[in-house]
């Protein structure tokens, strides 16, 4: 009995411990919301007046035909977040469902995603002691409608605040093809009334359901400049947006070194510049203040400069890069002379798909005299590569790789702003005017103007899209049976010819298929398929390694 109750005590010691660690292990890690004084937002009622307009005080939700959203919002900074999170909040659920979807989809496995939430958890544990105290407010309003079935990841105020840094966790996760972003800028005799024109793609994919239900946010707050902004509902960081003095702003990923501790997420310091900066010189300035988690490229577009410029951020330098002439073109590796030598940018010009899209870009800007609006348009949507050859559809290697959040185009000098429709960019582009969109009670028919939108690409209405989206969905499935040792499934030779016939042109193609037939123990057929991929466009070395990885393994089963 004694020996028994030794043992029982041992157990309870032990279970006490452990339980000590997790209180203290949540009591360090928990990120505690900031102190609002004034909560008299919370008390105001939402109003439906229409199947697509919602009202609350002086802010509006509205749904328009096409399917994006619109919101407009003003007040103090525990203001701006409550109207924002009470009118979106269905929305906001929406989008963290479609979020840990794609998450779960990625990492299956129940064990490595709480190893996950626990690492993050204590990696973000200071996060707010690097996001400024009314930013903090803001994102508190929105956490207060978040919803509570995702309080198993963490409250709703510690998640929200965790989400703006997923952009940068997002790039830093090697060889996932999260982010390839696309930028340029053209003045002067480039643009056919000599006004500055920027065009952007946003090429963070996190699934189709993700990037559906995209929001365009006017927000006036009560201190700094009125601005608008693309993103998704629960999100207030800035990931391409203009303000009322026609200073734009789109990020632009960098390969970066594994951060080792939180720092200011850069959507956040993107928003700073929108929200308190009037040209190039006041942007560069918000920027040297903050440290981030990871490397960075600010577009900035100045009206009142009448140029473009980039500011280059890794994690210890920033630098500001202006190119002579009337184009500057950015993709996804630093141009500045303090930063374009670094190892890491070298590796990233010599071994992704970066430098092949920018010359992509020079060669269609290079190609015509003047651009307007519908112009650019056109490079934004192009789908093919260097010297217009078929590279197949979904290359990291094309301006359109027709997985892009959002696109968007701005005309800084007139305050004019196109913003893609779903899918992708080649919906049709949506035209806004600030010029209107700041002044009291603005409507949505004030802001819109429709007769200045950018008609769909034809691609949206051929076969060749149909074929593409059966070809997206093929890949999901048949890469899901590749992976999966214990599945039995078995494709046949037609539905694997059908499957190649569908994106013939791309390595990825062939490059499952091989894997399809590899499963089935068709060696010739599979050397053939890895063959044919090694000879197309593959977006990135990782890429061509890969192949022919798989290529040596089935010659040494051979």
């Amino acid at each position: 009995m004694k020996k028994r109750n030794k043992v029982f005590i041992g157990l309870g010691g032990v279970a006490v411990f452990f339980i000590g660690l997790i209180l203290l292990f949540n009591e360090m890690t928990l990120l505690n919301p900031p102190t609002i004084t004034d909560r008299t937002i919370e008390q105001a009622k939402v109003i439906q007046v229409s199947d697509s307009l919602w009202t609350s005080t002086n802010s509006w939700l509205h749904k328009n035909t096409n399917g994006v959203w619109e919101l407009s919002i003003k007040g103090t900074p525990f203001e701006l977040g409550v109207e924002n999170g009470k009118l979106t909040k269905k929305l906001a659920e929406k989008q963290e469902d479609a979020f840990f979807g794609f998450i779960k989809g990625i990492i299956p496995s129940n064990s490595v995603l709480h190893f996950l939430k626990y690492f993050i958890a204590w990696f973000n544990k200071d996060l707010d002691d690097y996001v400024p105290m009314a930013i903090r407010q803001e994102i508190y309003g929105i956490s207060l409608y978040a919803p509570e079935k995702y309080h198993f990841i963490a409250p709703n105020y510690h998640r929200v605040l965790n989400y703006h840094a997923a952009h940068d966790i997002g790039h830093t996760v090697q060889n996932m093809n999260l982010i390839g972003c696309t930028a340029f800028g053209l003045k002067g005799d480039k643009t056919v009334d000599g006004h500055l024109l920027i065009g952007r793609n946003f090429d963070f994919s996190a699934g189709d359901a993700f990037a559906r239900d995209k929001l365009v946010t006017f927000c006036n707050p009560d201190n700094g400049y009125a601005f608008m902004y693309v993103s998704w509902a629960g999100m207030m960081g800035v990931l391409s947006g203009m303000n009322e003095y026609g200073l734009t702003v789109t990020l632009n990923s960098a390969k970066s070194a594994i951060p080792t501790s939180a720092k200011t997420p850069v959507c956040i310091v993107a928003r700073l510049i929108l929200q308190h900066a009037r040209n190039i010189k006041e942007a560069f300035d918000i920027v040297k203040q903050f440290d981030t988690f990871v490397s960075e490229m600010f577009f900035i577009g100045s009206a009142s400069d009448r140029r473009c410029a980039v500011i280059d951020k890794s994690i210890n330098e920033t630098a500001l890069y202006e190119k002579p002439g009337d184009k500057v073109i950015l993709t996804n590796f630093f141009q500045s002379d303090k930063l374009k030598d670094t190892k890491l940018n070298l590796e990233a010009i010599n071994e992704g798909s970066s430098m092949y899209r920018y010359q992509r870009v020079e060669e269609l800007l290079s190609a015509k005299t003047k651009f307007s609006v519908e112009d650019v348009s056109k490079v934004l949507r192009d789908k093919k590569g260097i010297g217009g050859c078929d590279i197949g559809l979904g290359n990291e290697k094309a301006v359109n790789q027709l997985i892009c959040h959002h696109s968007i185009i701005f005309k800084p000098e007139d305050r004019l702003v196109w913003v893609s429709d779903y899918p992708y960019q080649i919906g049709a582009y949506k035209c806004y005017d600030l010029n209107a969109a700041f002044k009291d009670h603005a409507t949505i028919k004030d802001i819109y103007k429709p007769e200045w939108n950018i008609k769909p690409d034809s691609f949206l209405y051929s076969k060749e899209f149909i074929e593409f989206k059966e070809y997206k969905s093929k890949c999901i499935l048949y890469k899901n049976i590749v992976e999966d040792e214990n599945c039995s499934v078995s494709i046949s030779n037609d539905e694997i010819e059908k499957f190649i016939a569908l994106n013939p042109s791309y390595y990825y193609t062939h490059y499952l298929a091989a894997l399809l037939y590899k499963k089935r123990k068709d060696i010739g057929r599979a050397k053939t398929e890895l063959i044919k991929a090694m000879s197309l466009e593959c977006p990135r070395l990782v890429d061509r390694k890969q192949v022919e990885e798989v290529y040596n393994q089935v010659c040494c089963d051979n």
